[in-house]
């Protein structure tokens, strides 16, 4: 759910259901690695509340474009990571079988 102004969609707050600090710390890290955030941090707003607002202020572009943009990015991320681990799990397997 995001939570912004329709004057200024430069900055908005997007809560996420049913998350934690996994996600929010890492779509933090790529958020804060775009040249267009100029202000990115999360919150859980309870520890009891599995929910996660994710506070993003760019530099021009809509935020929620900039939010989907990063998503993309740390899902690719992860695809790469995933990819790398199983091939490198593979070869392990076939170099240690005896």
């Amino acid at each position: 759910m995001e939570h912004g102004s329709y004057e200024d969609q430069t900055q908005a707050t997007f809560s996420l259901n049913d998350e934690d600090h996994t996600l929010a710390n890492s779509l933090r890290f790529v958020l804060n690695q775009d040249p267009r955030v100029s202000v990115c941090g999360y919150s859980i707003p309870h520890p009891s509340d599995a929910r996660v607002n994710i506070r993003v202020q760019t530099t021009g572009d809509p935020a929620s474009e900039v939010v989907k943009d990063s998503c993309q990015d740390l899902m690719l991320m992860c695809q790469h990571v995933r990819s790398t681990f199983d091939q490198a799990f593979t070869k392990f397997k076939s170099e240690n079988e005896s």
